[in-house]
């Protein structure tokens, strides 16, 4: 495994629980559907969160949460589309950036609520 993918996936780890320990309930990981993938779905009272991880071990070319681009938010809505569809989710929705920086041994996660709609 790739040095990008173990960090990858040990972002969402430490995501995931951050969002635990919030009071959420994580239902998905790594949801795909065509070309869309959603780091972590979560569930808090009657709202579905779509999370999108970004983890950066430097700031020199700008914050975790400046890489999601418009692009990737598209496909990030296509995707919750039909997660919604399956589930026959009637609930709220809401779409957050869980942004990680890992800098000089020092870990801090920021939840950014509806980020992008």
């Amino acid at each position: 495994m790739s040095d990008k993918i173990e960090k990858g996936k040990a972002g969402e780890d430490l995501a995931a629980q951050f969002l635990i320990d919030k009071g959420y309930q994580v239902l998905a990981r790594n949801y795909r559907f065509k070309r869309s993938e959603i780091d972590l779905i979560a569930q808090k009272d009657n709202c579905l969160v779509f999370v999108e991880v970004k983890l950066r071990t430097t700031d020199a070319f700008g914050y975790p949460e400046e890489f999601v681009n418009e692009k990737k938010a598209g496909k990030i809505m296509e995707g919750a589309d039909q997660y919604i569809y399956e589930l026959k989710w009637k609930g709220n929705i809401r779409f957050d950036i869980v942004a990680i920086r890992q800098i000089k041994g020092k870990t801090e996660l920021v939840q950014i609520e509806d980020a992008f709609y």
